[in-house]
């Protein structure tokens, strides 16, 4: 295990070791355009719905920076504090950022394949988009005190993170008031969004996999726990509790979708804006690329068994949030 440290410290020394120049600058592009049609796909019909009906985006609210953040902090005690400080508090930097962000654009079209609540779905994702720049901070610095209390190397600059989101949430307004005054733009740029979104994850997979095979296959399998852990978790325990709640099931469906499925290409721009050119920021992107990679097949086999719920006799049932 010594020896296994030892290569990815040294082989991750700063992020052109994960990511290149132009992958660094075609991410945060995409994060832009993907952030862009995430504000374009909002409609004053979700706003009016989202106050008539609050209590979806309540309980959302609550998982997504509540249980989350809680979950990658918990993982990582379990997990990553086994290893080498060296390597596990960087990688527990990264994993902690993950769980901090807001949902992804992408469980918008796992929820509408699972049979979920699409229009609850669309506007959690921007809810938590929005609230993020408050709440990602918070639990940040929350988290990262107790984590990183004793290694002042790994302090987590809360003020670069703030000026980051903001900086990344411009597009999301920008996208909202172009579908206010021109409803055919915006959904053009919602539909571009959707497609950024997914070509991100096939870019992870045709170059930067290869690329790093051999970085990946030293990885400690702690990490890859993390990773996969924070997203199946995350749905697992969303979904519970939505289910106690006694909430109708195709929101109970949405909701665990909402909360396990976080935003990986915001992460990743945030790791690349705030830490990029810093010690170390190869290891703080792993667990970030990692959950954005292995997210996607967590998401297919959780749609997979949502998809054998009887819609027509979940129409029986009232009170849809």
């Amino acid at each position: 295990m010594i020896n296994t440290i030892t290569f990815l410290t040294q082989v991750t020394v700063s992020e052109q070791d994960v990511v290149t120049p132009f992958e660094q600058n075609l991410m945060v592009a995409m994060v832009f355009a993907i952030m862009f049609g995430l504000g374009a796909g909002l409609t004053p019909r979700d706003f009016k719905l989202a106050i008539k009906r609050p209590w979806g985006l309540v309980i959302g609210w609550l998982t997504q920076f509540g249980i989350m953040p809680l979950l990658a902090f918990t993982l990582i005690i379990i997990f990553l504090w086994q290893l080498p400080m060296e390597y596990a508090a960087p990688v527990a930097l990264g994993a902690l950022l993950m769980g901090s962000v807001p949902a992804g654009t992408t469980s918008n079209i796992f929820t509408y394949f699972s049979k979920g609540n699409l229009a609850l779905s669309v506007i959690m994702t921007t809810n938590s988009t929005l609230w993020a720049i408050l709440m990602t901070p918070l639990v940040l610095a929350l988290y990262g005190r107790v984590l990183f209390a004793d290694n002042e190397e790994f302090q987590i600059p809360i003020t670069n993170i703030v000026i980051t989101l903001f900086l990344l949430l411009i597009p999301v307004v920008g996208g909202m008031l172009i579908r206010r005054y021109s409803a055919n733009i915006g959904a053009f740029l919602e539909l571009m969004g959707g497609f950024f979104g997914l070509f991100f994850i096939v870019f992870l997979l045709v170059t930067w996999v290869p690329r790093n095979w051999e970085l990946l296959a030293a990885t400690p399998w702690q990490t890859y726990t993390v990773a996969i852990g924070l997203g199946l978790f995350g749905i697992a325990i969303a979904f519970t509790i939505a289910k106690l709640l006694k909430l109708h099931p195709m929101n109970v469906r949405t909701i665990a979708l909402e909360t396990g499925i976080q935003n990986g290409p915001l992460a990743l721009a945030i790791v690349l804006l705030t830490f990029g050119g810093t010690p170390n920021v190869g290891l703080i992107l792993i667990v970030p690329a990692l959950y954005s990679l292995f997210i996607v097949l967590v998401s297919t086999a959780v749609t997979f068994w949502f998809r054998r719920a009887n819609v027509a006799e979940e129409q029986k049932i009232p009170n849809l949030l």
